[in-house]
């Protein structure tokens, strides 16, 4: 029967991947698809395509490279085709099951990293959204907790903060995002928590008009309290106007798309590239001249998996960046401006889409969301 039909979840799929399991997969989506959103995660020896109607219409279906003993996830959009594709692969002695959900779930798990609390912190956890390259964090301290740029299905750092009986008081974004619709104002509201943002965030670049969501306005040394500690608000504009780096103390820093492991945030993705490059450039001198090195950097995005560290978490300290981190290494705004324009252009055209449904100032179907969101983040100077 097909609801017997066994299926594995996007985050078990991811945990498979990780330890290296012998796992197979075969992605039943059509050639456009593919090459618009693959799970980078699957070796190229590993991984199969066959259009999931062609596979359907065999009498006896034939895998290349597959043996009948080994574990295979079949994966289509949205996990509807690839529940008779798994039956039918079942009814001929393959070790197959249904990926839940997907591609359009994978683009939205969320895998759980527990972090080494630095010392003001009693958890600290940050969450992967593999499919995006999104990073997103819960901070916990005496009871308390904040969520940081979380997406819109965070129900897995809800679920975190739960477990470590922690109280959510508070959900906030390092800056509006252009890449994926934040969970920021919808968590806020049903959770009945303020919601950060800085008011320079809070307008629409394009055309200048005000967003309608409901926020508390964070400035340049305001401070999120989180149980004893305060999580302070330090403006690092460039990526956007209203860009914050959240730092406790001169130990941890969530940096949003303003530092990340192997570069900086785009200046371009408001149409402002040469306004928005000056701003950039000083708020990178002003941050290399107050940080300290041992200062831990928690980006909100990474490019690969070359920027992860051997557990596949994502984080260096300030002084490891400023030795690899190319952007940091510059040291006069002529050659700093040259470097961006030079990496700068176009950019996804939902970007636009996205920042205006994070402002409130457009509502879409929930499908049509997931179609925006679809491929890994592009907020990075490549």
């Amino acid at each position: 029967m097909e609801d017997s039909i066994p299926e594995i979840t996007c985050e078990e799929l991811a945990r498979s991947l990780e330890a290296g399991k012998n796992l197979h997969l075969l992605d039943i989506r059509t050639p456009d698809r593919i090459a618009t959103m693959r799970i980078e995660l699957v070796p190229p020896e590993r991984s199969h395509q066959v259009v999931g109607d062609d596979l359907l219409s065999m009498i006896e279906p034939h895998v290349v490279g597959v043996e009948h003993d080994d574990q295979l996830a079949v994966i289509c959009n949205r996990g509807i085709q690839s529940r008779p594709v798994t039956q039918l692969l079942r009814s001929q002695g393959y070790e197959a099951a249904s990926v839940r959900g997907g591609m359009a779930a994978w683009m939205t798990a969320l895998v759980e990293r527990p972090l080494v609390a630095p010392e003001g912190l009693d958890h600290l956890i940050q969450f992967d959204r593999i499919g995006k390259g999104s990073l997103s964090y819960v901070l916990v301290r005496h009871g308390e907790a904040l969520l940081i740029d979380p997406p819109k299905k965070g129900l897995g750092m809800l679920e975190a903060a739960a477990r470590l009986g922690a109280r959510v008081i508070g959900v906030a974004d390092t800056h509006a995002h252009a890449d994926y619709i934040s969970g920021g104002p919808l968590l806020s509201a049903h959770l009945g928590v303020p919601y950060y943002l800085h008011a320079k965030d809070a307008v629409y670049p394009y055309d200048g008009r005000k967003g309608v969501i409901d926020f508390v306005p964070m400035e340049h040394f305001d401070a999120i309290p989180v149980g004893d500690a305060e999580i302070e608000i330090d403006h690092t504009p460039g990526h956007t106007e209203g860009s914050c780096s959240f730092r406790l103390g001169r130990r941890v820093v969530f940096t949003g798309d303003f530092i990340f492991i192997d570069s900086v945030g785009r200046p371009d993705l408001g149409d402002k590239t040469e306004a928005w490059t000056k701003i950039l450039w000083k708020s990178l001198e002003r941050t290399k001249a107050e940080w300290p090195g041992a200062l831990m950097i928690m980006p909100a995005h990474y490019a690969s998996d070359e920027e992860r560290n051997s557990d596949r978490t994502v984080f260096r300290t300030l002084s490891r960046l400023r030795e690899d981190n190319r952007p940091l290494r510059i040291e006069d705004e002529e050659t700093f401006t040259d470097w961006v324009m030079r990496r700068t252009g176009s950019f996804p055209e939902a970007y636009r889409s996205i920042k205006a449904i994070n402002l409130g100032l457009l509502k879409l179907p929930e499908e049509e969301e997931q179609i925006l969101e679809i491929g890994r983040n592009a907020c990075a100077l490549g």
